[in-house]
């Protein structure tokens, strides 16, 4: 922490590099008055693989792209394969989206679950907070590597990772995923196998995250709802966290723009999502149209900082001598300002009861974006024994087509964290362009061309500082709400 006495101006702070974050992040803030008044947030590395992927064969994306991330790995495959089948003009058939639904869910269940247990509660049992009277629960659940609620999510989530050697062959960077579908067939006995793996899952969210029925937290439609569970509701994890969160006041922790967006989450062969597909600004809902999206190189170590850029004309060249970028994280803007997504996004524009509420009263905050992912870890959950009930096992699994010499798609989907898109560009057989822009880009961008800050370094203003904290609990609740992944980031 630095300071220049006497001249009256904000005490400077660097927070990081964070643990319990997938990459390298750091904070630079602005103090004053005992609160955050600014904050520049870096992420501190340049890894480039869309120049990697610029002069290969277009199908090598199916090979390269997942490698961006070992957490995410499945989401960047689908949105290459959604990319290549756009260029390609296939469709897959209807086991085809299924069983690549399947796969992003247990990728996305297990994130959100890794995300509670192991990365934002073990915070509540550091030291600082051991006069609460919620303090030895949080210990002796949460503490890491140690809490008995911990080592039970790690089980549950081994458990639920065998969908994925059974339907991938194996996680991460499985090649399963194709743009015409998936490259394995299920039989009777895999259902079996994977309905009761979905079964055990189900058994352990209702025993030891939310200790009542799925059905009864799917019910949870209002804040008067979800008081009374904090209140009088099973003595599980979730309810834990409720307590927590009204003693910290966490619903006024952390608020942006209060402007959303998803790219839609597990498309159903019918048409439409399982979560739609849309943005929510200014209280109202609106199509989203990836036209409008342009990044922001301004405050990146980037060159053409002069100008933003449309992904398909994108460039990702890096500007080591630049001095005024502080980070390698461009700034994607929808339509010139700022959006924020992830769980929180994908419930609301999907328009659930209770996020709404939770939005429209305190906005997006520490509480409600932690609400929302444990609400979407029940409804995902729920929505698997779904798909796997609805496949055809005599039906097609997978088309084939043809690559173009000449040609330009955009595979959007949903990673746990939000919004993630491939604009993939063939020019002469070979990749000509291939821009990606993930959910933590969006979420944990600079500033852009007019100096309007990305929704982190908004979430962080204002997040209070005790004397003597070289590290604030505040900034890392915050920063910890996002689930960030900056591997991803900076790809």
């Amino acid at each position: 922490m630095t300071e220049e006495p006497g001249t009256g101006s904000p005490t400077r702070l660097i927070v990081g590099p964070f643990n319990r974050v997938e990459g390298d992040l750091e904070v630079r803030l602005e103090i004053d008055g005992g609160a955050v008044s600014a904050a520049y947030v870096n992420s501190p590395l340049f890894r480039g693989f869309e120049r990697i992927l610029e002069g290969r064969a277009p199908l090598d994306a199916l090979v390269v792209a997942p490698r961006i991330c070992g957490i995410c790995s499945v989401s960047q495959s689908h949105a290459a394969a959604l990319a290549l089948a756009g260029v390609q003009g296939l469709e897959a058939p209807r086991n085809g989206v299924l069983a690549t639904n399947l796969m992003m869910a247990t990728e996305n269940i297990a994130d959100h679950l890794t995300h509670f247990h192991l990365f934002f509660m073990p915070d509540f049992a550091r030291s600082a907070y051991a006069d609460r009277p919620w303090f030895a629960q949080v210990e002796e659940r949460f503490k890491a590597a140690q809490g008995t609620s911990v080592r039970r999510a790690l089980a549950a989530r081994t458990e639920l990772f065998h969908i994925l050697g059974l339907l991938g062959g194996k996680w991460p960077h499985t090649l399963t995923i194709q743009p015409g579908g998936v490259a394995r067939a299920v039989d009777s006995r895999d259902r079996v196998r994977l309905l009761a793996i979905v079964g055990a899952f189900h058994r352990f969210l209702e025993t030891s995250l939310f200790g009542a029925p799925l059905d009864a937290v799917l019910a949870l439609s209002s804040i008067e709802d979800l008081d009374h569970w904090r209140r009088h509701g099973p003595t599980g994890d979730f309810r834990l966290f409720l307590d927590i969160a009204e003693d910290l006041d966490l619903a006024h922790l952390g608020r942006a723009y209060d402007r959303f967006l998803s790219h839609g989450a597990y498309p159903s062969p019918d048409g439409g999502h399982l979560y739609r597909r849309g943005t929510f600004a200014d209280g109202w809902d609106a199509p989203y149209d990836p036209g409008a999206v342009a990044e922001h190189h301004r405050f990146s170590r980037m060159a053409g900082q002069d100008r933003p850029h449309a992904p398909f004309a994108g460039s990702t060249v890096p500007d080591g001598a630049d001095e005024e970028g502080y980070s390698w994280c461009k700034a994607p803007r929808l339509a010139g300002r700022p959006y924020e997504t992830g769980a929180i996004a994908r419930q609301l524009i999907d328009g659930h009861p209770l996020i709404r509420a939770l939005v429209a009263r305190d906005g997006a905050n520490v509480q409600s974006r932690v609400v929302a992912r444990l609400l979407e870890k029940a409804r995902t959950t729920r929505a698997m024994e779904g798909w796997l009930r609805g496949i055809d096992l005599a039906g097609p699994w997978c088309v084939q087509g043809d690559m173009p010499t000449t040609a330009q798609a955009i595979g959007l989907t949903e990673a746990a964290r939000g919004a993630l898109g491939h604009w993939l560009r063939v020019e002469q057989g070979r990749i000509a362009g291939y821009q990606i822009i993930a959910p933590t880009t969006w979420n944990f961008s600079p500033r852009d061309l007019d100096g309007v800050p990305g929704p982190l370094e908004q979430a962080l203003v204002g997040a209070p500082v005790q004397p003597g904290e070289h590290s604030p609990l505040s900034v890392q609740h915050i920063v910890r709400s996002f689930d960030p992944c900056m591997v991803c980031t900076v790809h």
